[in-house]
């Protein structure tokens, strides 16, 4: 038999490699934002073109390579950070297997220009597709330039699994913030399609977050510090009452890596236990530093999810840590066994001894004794031989009742019987006043093939997605003005996303005063929101735009009807009267789709006279 087992050219081996190290644009923004890094650089540029696309390039002033090193680089498992197995054990760099820069340059053209301090000239090479190009001397600023153009530009079936230019960037400014956070003392500029989207200067970590987030984050922000021999816990949570309903502002770094960790993740959402909704979510800013040799980063090919050799110890000493500065910060009830002054004795009875109060009884006292009055009047209590008259106060009383009168005369108000709410004869509905709420979650009525059961939350849902459709559709607003401007803190882009929809925004009822880079000021609101949900709604459409909803491929207007419908709708639990229910249910058969809520869930079941009847055999 002929030998099949053959070993793979380079170039495929980058290329399967590439599969694994870069998923999309923000993959390739990650990477060399972390080798800049890893190069000691004080100053970072990235420069973005059609969400990374068309163009990434990081300009850093680091180290810088040599000629040799700079064609190095390039070459499987090639890498300065470890000599043998042994240093993995103590990694200190954010790279070291030395894949990335081989896998981009597979699938991309990779241009790089790069000078050590010490050189005279630097170093311009060009690759395309793992093909060198050319090489050449050339005169450059100490530091290294990397501009990936054209990726997946020879596989064209990952190219087209790439989202829109608006979920690719959010991507990689989620990248971009990820290293920003981790290292405060190195100046970050990102620019986007030739404008500026960020200019991090040079800070401590809570002015980096605040410069991210926008300046209202420095309200919300309580310091955590402990330092253990296991680890040293530092950074920054949110007060509970900024808890979201997204999970953007959670940030977990070990030894200044971001990573991924559902187990330490519970161990902050334990310290909140009872401080947030349980529907929300809890924002941290926090860096863990431990020994490089009880971690393991090499289990995942991006390095977003690490092994702990004991896990159990930092979660109990995160989790304490989180509810003692919570405490410490008067953010959770806390029981003060200091004096208050306001019950110090004042000083004028400082001296005084403290008098016993005399009681004193009437033994003779009896309050159904009739008394003489000394006044002359009648006796102030009641004689005991009056304490039957109570008998009295119905003498008469039959007289004014006919006894003749027929009970079936008198009249009972109730509600008036509608009409049809179903077209189809199967289906008309024989309800009225016999609309009942089950449970404060559903809606029971009858129809003539059994009855209906629908669930509140899910049908208003429906109500109002299509009335906040037809509105953007037609143009037609209705708003309640504020009595006070209600302002907003939120971060560049996602102020420029609000920007971007705010024509929409203001044909379901938002009106906004001004918009700065990092505030909204809002003068009108929709008729059913109250004014402490905009920042929560504002918030979900956000998050919704940038994670859920656009990979579905929904448009802006589409989005923001489901956000506004899903916030408002009446939840479970709220009671409704009669009234309210009838209104609910012809609202809903009134909808062009009736059948299932906007997040394509039943809104109702049917149980026809037959399946009632089965259960009594």
């Amino acid at each position: 038999m002929a030998d099949i087992i053959q070993l793979l050219p380079d170039h495929v081996a980058n290329q399967i490699a590439a599969g694994e190290v870069v998923q999309r644009p923000a993959s390739v923004v990650k990477e060399l934002l972390e080798n800049a890094i890893d190069a000691g650089a004080t100053s970072v540029k990235l420069i973005i073109k059609e969400a990374g696309k068309t163009l990434i390039q990081v300009v850093d002033d680091g180290i810088g390579m040599s000629t040799t090193d700079a064609r190095l680089s390039f070459e499987r498992h090639a890498t300065s950070k470890i000599k043998d197995a042994k240093d993995l054990f103590q990694l200190q760099t954010k790279g070291f297997r030395g894949e990335a820069l081989a896998s981009i340059a597979a699938i991309s053209h990779v241009e790089m220009q790069t000078k050590t301090e010490q050189d005279e000239v630097g170093t311009h090479l060009k690759i395309e597709g793992s093909k060198f190009i050319f090489q050449e001397v050339v005169a450059t600023p100490k530091g290294t330039s990397i501009s990936v153009k054209n990726l997946f530009y020879n596989i064209p079936a990952r190219r087209n699994f790439l989202k829109s230019n608006q979920v690719e960037l959010r991507h990689v400014t989620d990248e971009f913030h990820r290293v920003a956070l981790a290292h405060p003392k190195v100046q970050f500029v990102f620019y986007t399609n030739g404008s500026e989207l960020f200019n991090l200067p040079s800070s401590n970590s809570k002015q980096r977050i605040v410069n991210i987030l926008g300046s209202r984050t420095q309200e919300k922000l309580v310091p955590v510090h402990e330092e253990t021999e296991v680890v040293k816990i530092s950074g920054f949570i949110c007060k509970p009452e900024f808890a979201k309903k997204s999970r953007k502002e959670q940030f977990f770094f070990v030894n200044n890596r971001f990573i991924k960790s559902p187990y330490l993740h519970h161990a902050v959402v334990a310290a909140f236990e009872g401080l947030i909704k349980s529907d929300t979510y809890p924002g941290y800013f926090l860096f863990l530093e431990v020994d490089p040799a009880s971690i393991d980063i090499n289990i995942h090919p991006t390095k977003t999810e690490i092994k702990f050799d004991d896990e159990h110890t930092l979660y109990a000493l995160l989790r304490s840590t989180i509810k003692h500065s919570l405490g410490q910060f008067s953010v959770t009830p806390i029981l003060d066994f200091e004096q208050d002054q306001n019950l110090e004795t004042p000083y004028a009875y400082k001296d005084k001894q403290a008098v016993l109060p005399k009681v004193t009884v009437d033994t003779a006292f009896n309050p159904f004794k009739e008394k003489p009055n000394t006044s002359g009047g009648k006796s102030s209590y009641i004689p005991k031989n009056n304490a039957g008259s109570w008998e009295g106060l119905y003498v008469g009383l039959e007289s004014q009742v006919g006894k003749n009168e027929d009970l079936n005369s008198i009249s009972f108000e109730s509600d008036a019987i509608t009409g049809s709410i179903f077209e189809d004869e199967e289906k008309q509905a024989d309800y009225g006043s016999t609309t009942f709420q089950f449970k404060r979650k559903y809606i029971v009525t009858t129809i003539k093939s059994g009855m209906l059961i629908i669930d509140q939350n899910r049908a208003h849902q429906r109500v109002l997605y299509e009335k906040f459709l037809r509105n953007i559709t037609i143009n037609e607003s209705i708003s309640q003005q504020l009595l006070f401007p209600l302002k907003l803190g939120f971060s560049e882009p996602d102020i420029a996303f609000i920007v971007e929809i705010r024509e929409s925004l203001e044909t379901v009822g938002f009106v906004f005063e001004k918009i700065t880079k990092d505030t909204l000021e809002i003068v009108g609101i929709p008729p059913l929101l109250s004014e402490s949900e905009v920042g929560t709604v504002l918030d979900q459409l956000i998050s919704n735009h940038q994670e859920e909803y656009q990979i579905d491929g929904f448009s802006q207007n589409d989005i923001l009807a489901k956000t506004l419908s899903k916030s408002l709708a009446v939840k479970t639990g709220v009671v409704l009267d009669s009234a309210s229910q009838l209104a609910l249910v012809n609202d809903l058969f009134a909808c062009k789709e009736w059948q299932v809520s906007p997040f394509q869930k039943s809104i109702y079941i049917t149980l026809t006279e037959n399946n009632i009847d089965k259960k009594f055999n």
